[in-house]
């Protein structure tokens, strides 16, 4: 049985209701088929409190893959595929109030770090309807970039990112969490071939 691992973010902002949560509850409630063991977590939006609950999932259970799924309150319908983590730049405060010492994630980490994930090919593979899928090498320097970045250091690349928009009439948790699962399904399998 593979252990897979899944995070949601917490409320922030105006989202009282965070749509990346809410479609990971979902894709829990959907499951991946018998042999993988799915686990899920909700991340607060506050930088350290995300590094130290994510170097846990990495320490501890050693999963095959985890997949980290954030809010991008700019897209309306897209689900944005992310290949990379950046390591500087971390401006931004977080919802304590707080940004990263240095600005960065790991001090003396890489510059980006790129998922084992071929997101490019799974952009070209997969089709959702009633949503857009885009490419994406940016995750814009917040609490995702730096989970994503972190997750990536401590997994040795075996973490994907996933944005997702924000909840709507169209855009329901059932949706996002029906999306998930099919992209997710396809990263599995992605990583199977990976280690054949």
């Amino acid at each position: 049985n593979h252990l897979s691992f899944f995070s949601g973010f917490g409320p922030f902002r105006q989202y009282l209701l965070n749509s990346s949560w809410e479609a990971v509850k979902e894709l829990s409630k959907r499951g991946l088929g018998e042999n993988i063991n799915l686990q899920i977590m909700q991340l607060p939006v506050v930088y350290q409190k995300a590094k130290e609950q994510v170097c846990k999932i990495w320490t501890t259970l050693q999963p095959l893959l985890t997949v980290h799924v954030g809010l991008a309150s700019s897209a309306t319908a897209l689900i944005i595929l992310e290949q990379c983590g950046k390591n500087k730049g971390y401006q931004e405060r977080d919802a304590c109030g707080f940004h990263p010492e240095g600005a960065c994630c790991v001090l003396d980490g890489p510059e980006k770090i790129e998922s084992t994930i071929n997101m490019k090919t799974l952009w070209k593979n997969i089709s959702l309807e009633g949503i857009d899928i885009i490419l994406s090498r940016d995750a814009g320097r917040y609490i995702c970039d730096y989970t994503y970045y972190t997750s990536l250091y401590y997994g040795n690349g075996r973490a994907a990112f996933i944005h997702v928009p924000p909840l709507s009439k169209s855009v329901t948790a059932e949706f996002l969490g029906k999306a998930l699962q099919t992209i997710i399904l396809a990263m599995l399998e992605q990583c199977g071939e990976q280690r054949e």
